[in-house]
């Protein structure tokens, strides 16, 4: 990225102090650290429109690893894709429950159709992914 451009906002004095303290909450510097996190934010999400669009994601699932061969069903969706993923993390959550995070690299539209794979497997009890932009954003 260039050099810093200045400019002014005008914006209500009561959405102002909604975003002040929402800033704080938050633990943000100052507004122009928190605008910038906006504006990479809302850019990350037009560009991840395009199923071309080279992405990143971690997929969370939640499920009961007593369920009949779903982690056999699991484990073989994952080694189809093996290419696409760089990590996986099991944690054992209780006795019948099991996370598993799986994190992707790609294509947004390759990655989002094996999240769908993985989350809406039958067994699976929640499931939750976050897809971005692995670094910069193009122009």
């Amino acid at each position: 990225m260039g050099g810093l451009a200045r400019f002014s906002v005008s914006i209500e004095k009561e959405l102002l102090e909604r975003l002040d303290s929402f800033l704080e909450r938050k633990g943000y510097a100052n507004r122009s650290e928190a605008l910038r996190d906006f504006i990479r934010e809302m850019l990350a999400e037009e560009e991840l429109k395009n199923p071309n669009a080279s992405a990143i994601a971690a997929v969370s699932i939640v499920y009961d690893h007593h369920r009949l061969e779903l982690p056999d069903r699991l484990t073989e969706l994952q080694h189809e894709h093996h290419k696409a993923i760089a990590s996986t993390l099991h944690v054992h959550i209780d006795e019948h429950n099991c996370l598993e995070v799986v994190v992707l690299r790609g294509r947004a539209g390759r990655l989002a159709r094996i999240a769908d794979a993985l989350i809406g497997m039958n067994g699976v009890k929640f499931g939750k992914v976050l897809l971005t932009v692995p670094g910069e954003l193009s122009s």
